[in-house]
């Protein structure tokens, strides 16, 4: 449930930002929003639930799955609050705990930068006996959130009839077949990329960088972004550096749209869907919207190619509630957070609307479609490693860096940056965030 995207909210749950600064004038430190903490007539306790909305999981997936939970814990009543965009929610979190405003229950909210200063609860052996990886992303060897979902981000989705076009009869497994692929699209006038980063949602430029560097650096140095925070290399190592020029030159040999940085995570998506481009890297969701609304022409997936033709996934799992330590109802957030995440009914909607592939123990999903099948015959292919920006764990970005990294990517497609600078960009970045 990482998937990000801008979704109009519905002003009735969302408060704006400037609604929340006018409240954290008058509230006192550690305070909540209003209705958080409440004990309401029956002795029902009321909590606060941060979500995001996608086109996935819009406001009636939430509401339903909400209800699921309180239909079978009736003592508890859940306020829901909803981000301004997906992409922004983490910002929105933060922003929310400046306030003095933390809600009691946050969905898919990386733990850093909560975690560290005692506000967030840590989940105990017992309660994540029932998850496949209970000991995934931790931070000081304790697990602030529920491990319940596992996405490969990216796989590359394509466009069958497209290939066939160009005379493509299979999808390529080696970085230089996937350069050959993408010449023979383009010399048939083909698009071979399609690519987002319009608006708020900037983390859709991101998606090439991100498969490059699972495949050409994560695959050598699986920790390399622990050994980052520990200052033992940087984003100016000629591994990293080598795997972002591979992405500027993608760039400069027109394989990628540029036109797709006005596009936001919706149009994005839809780009592809009416065929205005072949190749879709993306995090397995899509597989979701593939099934759900199939376009004119059959979608495929594979692994980003490496180079030598091993494939290797960059994944995540996690993506489940985070619990504010100092919540006034703290069992209450811890049941509903649990209970939210393990609900079978839940997880099935999860599968149909999101393709999520849940890790948890004895979960059998529904019915699903081909996409869906594809996307997970490909995650069991092959190795897997850390999806680079996604980490929330000891080896993930210090805070606020994945939004650079992402504002990089605007300006490597754009064409104004080459590997070699945007190390030097990501490093200033490093530094200005507190690292090494």
């Amino acid at each position: 449930m990482r998937e990000p995207t801008s979704k109009p909210r519905r002003t009735a749950v969302c408060l704006s930002a400037l609604a929340l600064v006018a409240l954290a004038a008058c509230a006192p430190a550690g305070s909540q929003l209003p209705g958080d903490g409440e004990t309401s007539g029956g002795g029902k306790k009321t909590i606060s639930f941060l979500v995001f909305e996608t086109p996935n999981l819009t406001p009636e997936y939430w509401d339903a799955a909400i209800k699921r939970v309180t239909d079978k814990h009736p003592d508890i009543k859940v306020k829901k609050i909803v981000a301004p965009s997906a992409g922004e929610r983490n910002a929105y979190a933060k922003q929310l705990l400046a306030s003095g405003q933390l809600p009691d229950v946050m969905q898919a909210i990386a733990p850093a930068g909560f975690a560290e200063s005692g506000n967030l609860y840590a989940w105990s052996d017992k309660e994540l006996q029932q998850y496949e990886y209970p000991r995934s992303n931790p931070l000081g060897g304790k697990i602030y959130q529920l491990p319940y979902n596992t996405q490969p981000t990216p796989l590359v989705y394509y466009n069958k009839k497209l290939f066939a076009d160009a005379g493509v009869t299979a999808p390529p497994k080696t970085y230089q077949e996937l350069l050959d692929v993408s010449g023979k699209l383009k010399a048939k006038g083909i698009n071979p990329f399609v690519v987002g980063g319009g608006g708020k949602d900037a983390f859709a430029a991101g998606y090439l960088w991100i498969a490059l560097v699972g495949s050409d650096v994560y695959s050598q140095k699986p920790d390399f972004l622990a050994q980052r925070r520990a200052g033992k290399v940087t984003f100016s190592d000629p591994l990293f550096v080598k795997a972002t020029q591979k992405f500027a030159d993608l760039v400069k040999k027109g394989y990628v749209d540029k036109a797709g940085l006005s596009r936001d995570y919706p149009a994005t998506e839809k780009a592809f869907l009416s065929g205005k481009g072949a190749m879709y890297p993306m995090g397995s969701w899509f597989a979701a919207s593939a099934d759900a609304n199939k376009p004119s022409f059959d979608v495929g997936v594979f692994a980003w190619p490496t180079d030598s033709g091993k494939t290797v996934i960059p994944a995540y799992t996690g993506g489940g509630p985070i619990v504010n330590a100092k919540s006034k109802h703290l069992d209450a957030a811890r049941t509903f957070a649990l209970e939210f995440n393990q609900n079978a009914a839940n997880n099935d909607v999860l599968v149909q609307t999101d393709a999520a592939i849940i890790a948890i123990k004895g979960y059998e999903p529904p019915k699903v479609g081909p996409v869906y099948t594809e996307t997970l015959n490909v995650l069991k292919s092959g190795s897997v490693v850390n999806a680079f920006t996604v980490e929330t764990g000891d080896d993930a970005l210090l805070p606020g860096v994945g939004d650079k990294v992402f504002a990089i990517a605007q300006q490597i497609i754009a064409g104004k940056t080459d590997g070699a600078e945007a190390g030097k960009l990501l490093d200033r970045e490093w530094a200005k965030a507190g690292g090494e």
